[in-house]
């Protein structure tokens, strides 16, 4: 790890720089560029107002990449997504007229509130790293990274995610109103004669990233540790009354490689047991499919997973 300490300084600027621009930021900086180092998408889920925006553009300084934002809404398009062709009469041929999926960082704001074939527009993307329009395939960003967020499922206005599009996010979070003194520190932030944003200018460029991500390819992982990972995702499988459907061996997938980044990001060489005790609730959260009983009452994943992680013996 001694050849990659000039990327861990930058690391270390860059999460001051984002806690100093999000109160409250910890767990949703270290989320993020966990996800991002792995190559996963997030979807993040809370009501308005409790910067997840920023959040997102606060990354894409961070990262140096494109950001755009697609507001989702009720009559929006596949195609105001992905991009169209344009028929041009001067030259009686089509051009390409690029969507916003072509940027580094898109937040897919709102993603709950249009329907699921405008939903679905983002599934190729996300999964392949590449739209078709038309008869062409167009590659997008190397560096290519989702961030939705979507409003609580009883606001009005909503629609559920179809379980294939939920699956592609490799980790679902739950953002909850601030404290009162953490309340305090954001009307400080947005009173200009208090404090103002800062300018991020120590990028963590694209080399970074790849030569964090290969690190962590190298980070041990036990045997006992893979183990542990499948028989907690296992564990979701087994139907009660409470669960209908369990995650997927991508959830498997997900949790070693965000486990291996984890333990990278805090310098060690190897994986314990409370990384993937960590992280495995923002992994499985969104792949549970709970039973008519378990909503009726209000057992939601959170309360399953807590108890999955309890009952399945730690290494």
């Amino acid at each position: 790890m001694d050849n990659i300490a000039a990327i861990f300084e930058k690391l270390d600027n860059a999460k001051k720089y984002f806690l100093e621009t999000i109160i409250d930021g910890q767990l949703i900086y270290d989320r993020l560029l966990i996800a991002y180092l792995a190559g996963g998408h997030v979807l993040i889920e809370g009501v308005p107002g409790l910067a997840k925006t920023r959040a997102a553009k606060a990354l894409s300084e961070i990262m140096g990449a494109d950001f755009s934002r697609i507001q989702f809404t009720p009559d929006l398009l596949p195609s105001d997504i992905t991009g169209n062709l344009i028929f041009i009469p001067a030259t009686g041929e089509f051009a390409l007229r690029k969507g916003p999926v072509f940027s580094g960082i898109v937040l897919a704001d709102e993603i709950n509130r249009s329907p699921a074939r405008v939903q679905s527009a983002l599934l190729e993307a996300m999964e392949e790293r590449q739209v078709t329009i038309g008869e062409s395939t167009h590659k997008l960003h190397d560096n290519f990274f989702v961030i939705a967020t979507q409003n609580p499922i009883e606001q009005e206005g909503t629609y559920r995610l179809p379980e294939a599009q939920l699956d592609r996010f490799l980790m679902k979070l739950d953002i909850s109103y601030p404290s009162h003194d953490s309340e305090l520190k954001i009307l400080a932030i947005h009173d200009k004669e208090e404090k103002t944003f800062p300018v991020f200018k120590d990028k963590i460029t694209q080399e970074d990233v790849t030569r964090l991500s290969d690190a962590a390819e190298n980070v041990m992982l036990s045997g006992d540790i893979k183990k542990y990972i499948v028989d907690i995702v296992r564990e979701t499988r087994k139907k009660n009354k409470y669960v209908e459907f369990g995650a997927s061996p991508r959830a498997s997938i997900g949790i070693m490689r965000s486990a291996r980044i984890k333990a990278l990001l805090e310098k060690r060489k190897f994986v314990i047991p409370d990384d993937v005790k960590e992280i495995a609730p923002d992994i499985l959260r969104h792949r549970i499919i709970r039973s008519f009983e378990a909503e009726a009452e209000g057992a939601d994943s959170n309360i399953i997973i807590s108890t999955i992680l309890g009952s399945v013996k730690t290494p």
